[in-house]
């Protein structure tokens, strides 16, 4: 790890660093913010997943989250949301595919083998690293995210239900085996198995038997890719149903798909986070 930028922020510090990672076989850059308690000891983690063409850096400057963070005492971290590099192969003309896409999934089929490997990376290389290196708490974690990071969120912690204390999501992608964003890119890194992409779809993973403690997910009702049926959490909230996970959905009147509509409810997915990380 080396850091690379350092900001004092609502008494803490909101640090960046870069690291070579053996998960994607590249230079990976990633953020934490640490709360004035890191100073004295050591403290949960909140890990924050983007979306699609994002990058470490759209959170941590647009979703006011530090002050929250600050106030329950734990740490965010935000990772990139692909490999990124001359050598990493990409699609420069789709934004959903490619570096900024890399869909949280480890990837099966050339090019994308080598690198795009951003499942291990999030739920293995990355806890260790920072828990190894930074006032961390060992294996207390939770976990959220927005959009193409709503549904690495969400596979996250159902593959994962030790892991994480908590997840929550914002617009995620709840079935992306039927949406056109998922279908694209799971086509393209895992092949033509369906069975594989289920293995990677919130909603197909509840249908087969995975659960956690509860889900909370918010959403816009006037989100574009909503009404476009790229999310479809009426699949999973009926998946959830039928398997007795518990799921808090709520669709929020007026609200789009932008870091505004995050912004007005994430101090409140923090709060949520806070209290199952300090229970």
């Amino acid at each position: 790890m080396k850091q690379i930028e350092s900001i004092k922020e609502s008494g803490g510090y909101l640090n960046r660093y870069e690291h070579e990672s053996s998960s994607c076989h590249c230079k990976m850059t990633f953020s934490v913010y640490l709360p004035p308690r890191a100073t004295t000891g050591k403290v949960p983690a909140l890990y924050w997943l983007s979306g699609l063409t994002c990058t470490d850096d759209n959170a941590r400057t647009k979703a006011g989250m530090q002050r929250y963070a600050a106030e329950h005492g734990i740490a965010l971290i935000f990772p990139d949301t692909s490999p990124r590099g001359d050598d990493v192969p990409d699609e420069v003309d789709r934004y959903d595919l490619g570096q900024g896409a890399g869909f949280y999934v480890n990837a099966t089929r050339s090019p994308w083998n080598k690198q795009f490997h951003m499942y291990d990376y999030v739920t293995q290389e990355l806890p260790e690293l920072l828990e190894a290196n930074l006032p961390i708490l060992a294996n207390v974690r939770a976990i959220s995210g927005h959009s193409m990071g709503g549904h690495g969120a969400l596979i996250c912690a159902l593959k994962n239900p030790d892991s994480y204390r908590s997840v929550s999501a914002f617009s995620p992608i709840c079935h992306p085996t039927e949406s056109a964003w998922g279908k694209g890119c799971f086509t393209a890194y895992l092949g033509d198995d369906i069975q594989t992409w289920q293995e990677y779809d919130a909603t197909e993973l509840v249908r087969n038997g995975a659960k956690v403690k509860d889900i909370l997910i918010e959403q816009g009702g006037a989100d574009e890719f909503y009404d476009e049926g790229q999310l479809l959490p009426e699949d999973f909230q009926a998946a959830c149903d039928s398997n007795g996970q518990a799921l808090t959905l709520r669709v929020q009147d007026g609200y789009d798909h932008s870091y505004h509509f995050i912004a007005t409810y994430v101090g409140e997915h923090i709060a949520y986070h806070a209290a199952a990380l300090k229970a």
